[in-house]
């Protein structure tokens, strides 16, 4: 299925800003959070390594021809490094699939991870949270030539694909046990299985689906409304108090420059959305 789901010819290409379009953060110089384990090691390590999805249209994507990432996310991780005191041209991404995302920020592999990554209590158990950066809706990617699904409510007896591991294929599950769910380690995979009649739908964030809907607009379309409130947050080691509080700090001045703004115009942006109003950052008690 594999094979099948992404052999599909004219799959959605990447997409996304050149590089000379991007803003650019000023490095906050003489930064020092002796309080982070996770900081202490990146700085003597002289770079930062965080986790990122690459196949999501103006959120997170790589380029398979250079390995370059870009999208919204990517720039949230950028702009991050940037008040962390690291430049962000030394940014070492590494793809982590959304089943993946705890163990990695467990056993450092990564020192944090920006990746369309919803906020709950569930995960707070496991690793910290900054942000929220983004608030994003749970909606249904469908091809434009179908007609009888136009929301969560029209799923029986048909086929939804969504991320192994994830929030909106956790919501599908239990919500909407009559819907025949299967699941990838990537939505482009679900996509790609939408797009050669596999699958009859998919389901995640309205961010990310509209970043496909852009892509080939002939082919697919985003129906219905959100039926869910998905709020992402940057994920950091549980427990690392000084890191998340110092990524909280750095969203807030970030959103009051202009450079979060700057960063959604650009990328997620270009799926014709509007930029929204950022949502409050959720300075919970530390753990």
């Amino acid at each position: 299925m594999l094979a099948a789901g992404c052999g599909k010819d004219g799959s959605p290409p990447v997409n996304g800003p050149k590089a000379g379009q991007l803003p650019h953060y000023n490095v906050v110089t003489g930064f020092r959070l002796p309080g982070s384990s996770t900081w202490r090691t990146a700085h003597r390590r002289g770079h930062l390594v965080v986790g990122a999805k690459e196949d999501q249209p103006y959120l997170g994507e790589k380029d398979p021809a250079t390995g370059l990432y870009s999208g919204f996310d990517i720039e949230i991780a950028r702009m991050m490094a940037a008040s962390l005191g690291f430049d962000p041209s030394t940014i070492r991404f590494r793809t982590i699939a959304s089943a993946n995302r705890e163990t990695a920020l467990q056993n450092g592999q990564i020192d944090y991870y920006v990746g369309t990554y919803t906020i709950n209590d569930l995960r707070k158990k496991l690793v910290g949270f900054a942000g929220p950066y983004y608030l994003a809706g749970q909606g249904l990617l469908v091809r434009t030539d179908e007609h009888d699904i136009h929301g969560p409510q029209d799923l029986a007896g048909r086929t939804v694909c969504s991320a192994a591991g994830s929030t909106p294929y956790q919501r599908i599950a239990a919500d909407y046990p009559e819907a025949k769910l299967v699941s990838y380690d990537t939505y482009s995979i679900c996509v790609d299985n939408l797009l050669t009649y596999q699958v009859d739908a998919v389901s995640t964030d309205d961010a990310i689906l509209l970043g496909f809907a852009a892509k080939v607009p002939d082919e697919l379309k985003v129906v219905g409304k959100p039926f869910s409130e998905e709020p992402y947050g940057i994920g950091v080691p549980r427990g690392d108090n000084a890191l998340r509080s110092a990524l909280n700090d750095a969203l807030e001045a970030r959103e009051k420059n202009g450079d979060w703004k700057k960063a959604y115009d650009v990328t997620l942006g270009l799926s014709g959305a509007p930029a929204p109003a950022p949502p409050p950052i959720d300075r919970y008690p530390a753990t």
